[in-house]
């Protein structure tokens, strides 16, 4: 069972006085890969994590980027089928956090089943097909990104744009069935030019439709309708209660 999972820890130890090759070697015999397979296999995770021109090179010349990207080649060594990361970006550069992401959606290509934990919400919403939220060591949310989305913030956020008389606006859409919320926003009596309304609506989209509609037909202006998807941190900020541990 141990041969079939991966382990990257978040702080991770690398062997200075090694070079690239020899590093990925010493782990690549600690998991009794015979040695006449270690030289393909060290070439073949140098190229999967693009450091193939850092072979010849010591470790503690690498950046923390690049020792991220060792430290995941080595974990995959044994070629596990499923991969657990503790915070694989903590503490990057947005372009080390980019390959690092890429690399994981890459193994997920694979066939292997990755698992990781971080801190790092964009990075869930474009790597994750499943999500789960823990809260002082308790999983308080699981399933896609979707279907929490849908779950723990169900409301649509609309955005209306008028060019005029958006009080006016606000005012008709009170009560209006789906209608929880309504928010001018930067309000200012008499404000003269463009106004934005915000409205939380739990409509499907012929409500929406017709809301549109409605507007337009009572004389307001929209200049613009727009719907704002909500995104991780919203889900996160409902689903949790900002309990410290």
């Amino acid at each position: 069972m141990r041969r079939a999972i991966g382990f990257m820890p978040d702080f991770f130890g690398v062997y200075d006085d090694m070079k690239v090759w020899e590093y990925l070697d010493f782990f690549a015999a600690c998991y009794e890969i015979p040695e006449a397979a270690r030289a393909g296999l060290v070439n073949n995770l140098l190229e999967l994590v693009d450091l193939s021109h850092r072979r010849e090179d010591m470790v503690d010349t690498l950046s923390r980027g690049m020792k991220q990207r060792l430290c995941l080649a080595r974990t995959l060594a044994h070629d596990p089928q499923v991969l657990i990361l503790d915070e694989p970006a903590s503490g990057l550069d947005p372009r080390a956090r980019i390959e690092i992401r890429e690399l994981l959606l890459e193994l997920s290509r694979m066939g292997k089943t990755v698992f990781f934990s971080t801190h790092i919400l964009t990075d869930v919403a474009e790597i994750c097909t499943q999500v789960g939220i823990v809260e002082a060591g308790r999983l308080v949310a699981q399933g896609s990104l979707e279907e929490m989305q849908r779950r723990l913030a169900p409301n649509r956020r609309l955005t209306i744009t008028l060019l005029e008389r958006a009080a006016e606006a606000r005012l008709a859409l009170t009560g209006r069935d789906g209608v929880h919320s309504l928010q001018l926003k930067d309000e200012t009596e008499g404000q003269a030019g463009p106004q934005v309304l915000e409205v939380e609506f739990s409509g499907d989209d012929q409500a929406v439709s017709a809301l549109l509609a409605d507007l337009i037909g009572g004389g307001f202006r929209v200049l613009h309708f727009t719907e704002a998807m909500h995104d991780l941190e919203d889900v996160f900020m409902h689903a949790t209660k900002g309990i410290v541990s």
